[in-house]
């Protein structure tokens, strides 16, 4: 898979939000290509032992879900969280193919750039973040980006732990 260039093909601000969430999601599947099903089920960090590629992957599929339909649209909440367990995700995705995570982010992405063509950056989320405060879509934007980025640090390392592989 190649990754979109981080240029975004117009200068108003929700082409370069969506351009750059875009772009950490491409940087997320491409970390993952090559990397085989026993490797991405590998915690290499042993103060980390959820982290792993299968882990990551799906923790960002359903960060997305979560920000946009939980809180943006005010759906009920099917994430596959718990509360004796809130990093259930992470921990469940050892038990699916890499491919089948990927696959999964991918549509809800796809999703979510429908959502966000269809909305107004100044939309309110139904629901309040902790603070109380309603975000907006824009706001939503940017910090799914920043976690997105953020993961995508975390992926490098795992790379690179697992077989070497470094990039940008």
């Amino acid at each position: 898979m190649t990754r979109i260039d981080d240029t975004p093909p117009a200068w108003d601000e929700r082409t370069q939000l969506t351009t750059f969430l875009d772009y950490a999601r491409d940087t997320a599947r491409a970390k993952c290509e090559g990397v085989s099903a026993e490797n991405a089920r590998k915690a290499l960090l042993p103060g980390s032992p959820l982290m792993t590629l299968s882990g990551l992957i799906n923790h960002l599929r359903w960060v997305e879900y979560y920000w946009f339909r939980v809180v943006f649209l005010g759906e009920e909440d099917q994430g596959p969280w718990t509360e004796d367990d809130p990093d259930r995700e992470m921990r469940v995705a050892v038990d699916f193919p890499l491919s089948q995570l990927l696959d999964e982010y991918a549509e809800e992405s796809a999703r979510h750039r429908e959502l966000v063509a269809g909305s107004s950056l100044d939309d309110k989320a139904r629901r309040a973040v902790r603070s109380g405060v309603h975000v907006d879509l824009r706001w939503i934007l940017l910090h799914l980006t920043e976690e997105t980025a953020r993961h995508n640090g975390h992926l490098d390392i795992l790379r690179e732990l697992l077989d070497g592989t470094t990039g940008d």
